[in-house]
């Protein structure tokens, strides 16, 4: 392998495992519906790169981030999106109620749709201007101008899917492990709780730059 792919591997590695919105969101989501939900939720941010990754390749990305009006709009977009997160989590967290005495592992289940899981993580990708950036100016600096562009935007984010898949898929695992220990209805309010209050913050603060 070329030691450009390498030092992509490290970058991209560096990246996945950096705490952001698409890893509280699938926190948040294996919390409200076990294994299943974070995975897809997962799935749904994952499949996102790749239409990253296709704009960058076709120089979209580059003539957005050049057109005042259009990253704007992508910047409102992901800004009210976060916030309408936020406030669904927040929701989550005060309809739970108190707990139960005696009976702390005690939790009920949300049933969500998996299309349902995978929209909110593909929205969460899509619509945040900083992965835009990323794979606009990070991205290009891993492919090789004597090959395809698009063919190698594709399969360089065909490693970070696999790569974020497993951090994901291993974060939600944990978290439901752990709300299995016993620690079940606190910690999904606590969850609940700090992710809508992040995805509040970051989107009233991306509304404002």
């Amino acid at each position: 392998m070329s030691e450009l792919f390498w030092a992509y591997l490290v970058a991209i590695t560096l990246l996945t495992v950096t705490p952001g919105v698409d890893t509280l969101l699938v926190m948040r989501n294996a919390g409200r519906g076990g294994l299943r939900d974070g995975c897809v939720t997962s799935v749904g941010i994952c499949s996102g790169l790749f239409i990253h990754a296709t704009l960058s390749a076709l120089g979209i990305s580059l003539l957005l981030l050049e057109t005042a009006w259009a990253f704007a709009a992508l910047k409102w977009a992901g800004a009210f999106y976060l916030i309408w997160l936020g406030l669904g989590s927040l929701k989550q967290a005060a309809r739970q109620g108190p707990v139960p005495a005696g009976n702390t592992s005690s939790v009920v289940r949300r049933r969500v749709t998996m299309g349902v899981s995978f929209r909110e993580g593909l929205f969460s990708n899509v619509l945040n201007p900083k992965t835009a950036l990323f794979y606009m100016a990070l991205l290009p600096q891993f492919v090789d101008p004597s090959g395809s562009a698009f063919q190698q935007s594709l399969i360089l984010a065909g490693v970070h899917f696999l790569l974020a898949m497993f951090w994901q898929c291993a974060l939600a695992w944990v978290v439901v492990r752990f709300r299995g220990a016993g620690f079940g209805v606190r910690v999904k309010r606590l969850l609940n709780g700090l992710t809508g209050g992040f995805f509040i913050a970051m989107g009233v603060r991306l509304a404002g730059n």
